[in-house]
């Protein structure tokens, strides 16, 4: 079934805050192999003008997938998860996520369409700090693969 084209433009209300925390990030610059001590050591972050360590740009993942779960158990999207595979994934940085930031997330649908018999959604997720500042706005869509 396809997915319904007037979920376009529907947003969700605000995730819980994120706490950024020093730990996270070095356990995420380590699996996905960041060795800059920029991740890891407060003195070489702040040597170069942060506030604490920084996080490597793919770090917004950990921040954005839980907050677009939302769409998933929105009911009225109604997609089979069981047929989808991830299709793209884009991250728009603002400024660097860094140890200490308390982050918020709005996940909103971008984009539905049909190509092939497969549904397309795209959704963007906007962060940002509790006090407003944007931070990230990632991109992502998922492809839920036709039955025939």
């Amino acid at each position: 079934m396809a997915l319904d084209a007037g979920l376009v433009g529907r947003s969700y209300p605000p995730s819980a805050v994120y706490e950024v925390g020093r730990a996270k990030i070095a356990e995420f610059a380590t699996a996905v192999g960041a060795a800059d001590p920029v991740h890891t050591d407060p003195e070489a972050a702040r040597a170069l003008g942060h506030p604490d360590v920084v996080a490597p740009p793919t770090f917004a993942i950990v921040v954005t997938l839980g907050a677009a779960d939302v769409v998933l158990a929105d009911p009225d999207v109604a997609l089979d998860y069981s047929r989808v595979v991830h299709g793209e994934q884009r991250f728009t940085h603002h400024r660097p996520i860094r140890a200490g930031d308390r982050l918020v997330s709005t996940t909103t649908i971008e984009t539905v369409r049909s190509v092939a018999g497969n549904d397309l959604l795209t959704t963007r997720v906007d962060v940002a700090t509790e006090d407003g500042e944007a931070v990230c706005t990632a991109t992502s869509m998922l492809v839920a693969r036709g039955t025939a």
